[in-house]
């Protein structure tokens, strides 16, 4: 039976496995952008030179190439999960990943075939049917790719040993991996159909209350609130791939998701579309929220704190804070900033995230139609400024608006409850000297001795900005020397695990822990 802590730390790592498959989506979709609105007819009017033969084919060439990706999402969502679920061999994992997922496709096409659902070409979009790999196929978008990863995971950790008699002794170990994985994919495959419409209408039912009015206020407000356990991952992912975010009809044929729509018409159908319109109803989940925070509410919150920080510790304070800022500006790295105040003034990241929502509904109600995946500076300019049609000043209005909101209530809630934000402590050390020398090495020996040794670390993992540590013991745990290897927070989200704060650097500083208990 799973205990309720290893359950919660399985659901976060779930989480973070979901970041390898966006970490993907998100710089070819920013090429996509780029090739995608270069090759639009007002761009060429304004830049004669797009219009030229050979820069045109190279950008069309370009936008071709990096489609491949967007069109074989489920199979990415399943070598990623693979990976990032399993814990003895990652490798044959992802091989087991892309064999299951190979078999699921063809067996939902054989149930297709026999119960003679098979639709024709010209409409199988219409009816919930896709072409993946050259195989028609139920579009279960990347739930797919999920499920077989987990199953993936699950073959490689329990049967990547197994033993089996004399006569079948070449088919042990590893070799067993993929080929348990395709048999219990078969029977995954065989009976999909049956629960995946049961499972549609559920998710169809959520659908209503994310695609409402004030929709983008529970995935906005949502996201920062499960930002500290770990678990904004899993949220985006499902209204972003799955009937929670809705089906859109494009051109005759069926998109489930946020993503694979606004794919469609940010990449293939342009501004001058007649399904341009269909924008704001996408973009509203996705990173023009993000772009609010990174961009208007992050510069007020540092504002903030930095006004209401000690004279004295001012200039570490700022060099801080504007590391922080930019980190989120231009990495759309957030947490190092928000886990400045959120374990120690929870009811204030409460009112930071009913912001944030708020914000979300607004950029809804006027119509924005800014940006990707990612919140940075870098794409406000690619799909805000280079696209037509995106309204993105009202970005700015109500940005600098709700940061100006942002400002006074930080400050106020600083002052008038004491909140010991960055500079605010008597003594304390903000010197994260170490790591901006990129001197992980050092770091890796300071968190190693800070957390009782070798001895005392049982498994070491990281997601975008954050270690992530069991322990075999947290009560031999050095807090004052870990605050010494330059991070900018840790915490204990369960017994037995710590997350220790670095931002974007964090693999580095994992590599270096690797090599320390190597």
């Amino acid at each position: 039976m799973i205990k309720k802590g290893d359950f919660g730390e399985s659901l976060q790592k779930f989480g973070r496995t979901l970041l390898l498959p966006i970490g993907v989506l998100a710089p070819v979709g920013m090429i996509l952008g780029i090739s995608g609105a270069f090759v639009q007819p007002y761009m060429i009017e304004k830049f004669a030179f797009l219009g030229n033969e050979n820069v045109n084919a190279i950008l069309i060439s370009i936008r071709t190439i990096a489609s491949v990706i967007f069109d074989n999402i489920p199979l990415l969502f399943a070598m990623g999960v693979a990976y990032g679920m399993s814990k003895k061999d990652k490798g044959i994992s992802v091989f087991a990943a892309v064999t299951g997922y190979l078999t699921l496709i063809i067996t939902m096409n054989v149930w297709l075939t026999l119960t003679g659902k098979m639709a024709d070409p010209e409409i199988m979009t219409q009816v919930g049917q896709i072409n993946v790999l050259g195989i028609q196929t139920m579009n279960i978008s990347a739930a797919g790719g999920i499920v077989t990863g987990l199953v993936a995971a699950w073959a490689t950790d329990k049967f990547y040993n197994l033993e089996l008699p004399t006569a079948f002794a070449f088919f042990s170990g590893k070799k067993s991996v993929p080929i348990i994985t395709i048999g219990v994919m078969i029977l995954i495959g065989a009976l999909l159909p049956f629960v995946w419409e049961v499972f549609v209408l559920v998710l169809t039912k959520f659908s209503v209350v994310i695609l409402s009015t004030v929709g983008p206020f529970f995935t906005a407000a949502g996201e920062r609130l499960f930002i500290p356990f770990g678990l904004h991952h899993v949220w985006n992912a499902l209204f972003r791939f799955t009937e929670a975010g809705g089906s859109y009809v494009i051109d005759g044929e069926t998109f489930v998701g946020v993503v694979p729509a606004m794919n469609e018409v940010l990449f293939n159908q342009g501004p001058n579309s007649e399904y341009w319109s269909m924008m704001p109803d996408l973009t509203r989940f996705m990173a023009q929220q993000q772009m609010l925070v990174t961009l208007f509410l992050f510069p007020a919150i540092a504002l903030a704190m930095y006004k209401a920080c000690r004279v004295e510790n001012r200039i570490e304070v700022k060099s801080m804070l504007i590391t922080l800022v930019l980190t989120a500006m231009l990495g759309n790295v957030t947490e190092p900033l928000e886990f400045t105040f959120v374990f120690i003034a929870p009811l204030l990241y409460l009112a930071y995230a009913v912001i944030v929502g708020i914000g979300a509904v607004l950029l809804s109600l006027a119509g924005v139609a800014v940006g990707y995946i990612r919140g940075t500076v870098f794409d406000f300019a690619i799909f805000g400024l280079l696209y037509e049609k995106t309204n993105w000043i009202f970005l700015v209005i109500i940005g600098l608006g709700l940061a100006v909101v942002t400002y006074f209530i930080f400050y106020w809630a600083i002052i008038k409850f004491d909140i010991k934000t960055p500079g605010r402590e008597e003594s304390q050390n903000m010197d994260n000297t170490l790591i901006k020398e990129k001197r992980y090495t050092e770091v890796a020996e300071i968190v190693v001795e800070a957390l009782g040794g070798k001895e005392n670390i049982e498994n070491v993992e990281n997601c975008i900005t954050r270690l992530r540590i069991d322990l075999k013991d947290i009560n031999v745990v050095n807090k004052e020397l870990l605050e010494k290897s330059g991070c900018t927070g840790f915490f204990f989200p369960a017994a037995k695990h710590i997350h220790v704060v670095y931002g974007p650097q964090v693999e580095f500083v994992r590599n270096a822990v690797d090599e320390a208990l190597a």
